[in-house]
């Protein structure tokens, strides 16, 4: 396909552009490099008692669009959000886990709803703002390959297989809530900036004129922005006093409900036995059924600490498990440092991760992200 001026286009790429800085610049880096570039504006759910923001934020994306000359393109995706994300964590807590809602996006919402609209229109690519990157490298022992990656001379070569790899900016590395893509998504995706440092990617917005420029991070949930999760669960689920039991089944104090409190979590309850000299007590185990925190004043008590971590709905970046025989890492958390551990599979689809060290206030929900050599290998949901 040629353009206006006669000129060959490149790759087709919807970009998914949120009006904010980081995918503002991937859409210029894209232009620059000459792909034939398309905006996509996401638009999801937000309650009604939080303040709307979706039109001045789809307005950031117009100006840059504009800017760039290219066209941009609105999705509705406010359903998806709504049922997939939204609804998926507010179910979660109330069963009393810590449910991912940034991974769930990714996975129903950048990479599941807008990925399908993007390959539906033609597109060779989506495009995100995303600080993580994508490498290929051969594997001939794949039985059914990835892609088959063509040479220079446009003929089958080799067997290939997309990594998911970690940003140059280790600080802003967001491959833990990439996990759950698979090789059909990587062989489509292109991560611009994740070769960037942000003060760079800040640099490049002022180098390429852009109107959102000095534009501040958002920062909280997926698309919502930034909220208290416990106020916004409170608008779903019905606050419930409970007791505040210690470690020997006194009861010390009360609380909102137990749904409200993660493990290690130290406010927000209220303890009515204690002296002048007590030190901060730390949720270390709750019961949703009957509604009961279990505290402590030690770190180390009841479920804070734990070596071996049971997952499930595991998902393997490359579609295969990775040696089990090898010592892997992994992070149970967003920036923490990653952990030496092995994996064994008691059961099908059911892993047990054993950490070399203990590892603090796993929860229930939340996800297990391994890793080998800054190349993220997949990850699990803890059970």
């Amino acid at each position: 396909m040629k353009n206006s001026s006669g000129m060959k286009k490149g790759p087709k790429v919807f970009v998914g552009m949120s009006g904010g800085v980081d995918s503002s610049v991937s859409a210029a880096l894209l232009k620059q490099a000459e792909y034939d570039v398309t905006g996509v504006f996401i638009k999801t759910w937000s309650p009604d008692w939080l303040p709307c923001t979706w039109r001045e934020e789809r307005r950031d994306a117009m100006r840059v669009a504009a800017k760039l000359k290219i066209p941009l393109l609105t999705l509705d995706l406010e359903k998806e959000y709504k049922e997939g994300v939204a609804e998926y964590m507010i179910e979660g807590y109330r069963r009393g886990e810590v449910p991912n809602p940034d991974v769930m996006c990714n996975k129903i919402i950048k990479f599941g709803g807008f990925f399908d609209f993007a390959m539906r229109q033609g597109a060779d690519y989506v495009a995100t703002g995303h600080y993580a990157q994508i490498r290929q490298e051969a594997d001939p022992a794949r039985k059914k390959p990835a892609l088959l990656a063509p040479n220079h001379q446009g003929a089958v070569a080799i067997r290939t297989a997309f990594l998911l790899a970690g940003s140059r900016d280790s600080e802003k590395d967001q491959t833990y809530f990439l996990w759950m893509l698979g090789q059909k998504q990587l062989s489509h995706t292109l991560f611009p900036i994740g070769d960037f440092k942000k003060s760079e990617v800040r640099r490049l917005a002022k180098k390429f004129d852009l109107p959102v420029a000095d534009k501040k991070d958002s920062q909280g949930l997926c698309f919502m922005g930034d909220i208290d999760v416990k106020d916004f669960l409170k608008h779903y689920i019905k606050e419930k006093k409970g007791d505040v039991l210690s470690e020997e089944g006194e009861v010390i104090g009360e609380h909102e409900g137990s749904t409200f409190y993660t493990i290690g979590e130290r406010h927000g309850f209220k303890i009515n036995k204690k002296t002048p000299d007590d030190t901060p007590y730390y949720v270390v185990k709750k019961d949703t059924a009957k509604n009961i925190l279990v505290v402590s004043n030690k770190k180390s008590s009841g479920e804070i600490m734990k070596k071996e971590i049971l997952i499930k709905d595991v998902n393997w970046n490359q579609g295969r498990a990775p040696d089990l025989s090898k010592k892997l890492e992994a992070r149970i958390r967003y920036r923490q440092e990653l952990q030496v551990c092995r994996l064994e599979e008691p059961e099908k689809g059911v892993y047990k991760v054993i950490f070399d060290a203990d590892q603090p206030a796993p929860s229930s929900g939340q996800s297990v992200v391994f890793y080998s050599k800054n190349i993220c290998l997949g990850g699990g949901v803890i059970l």
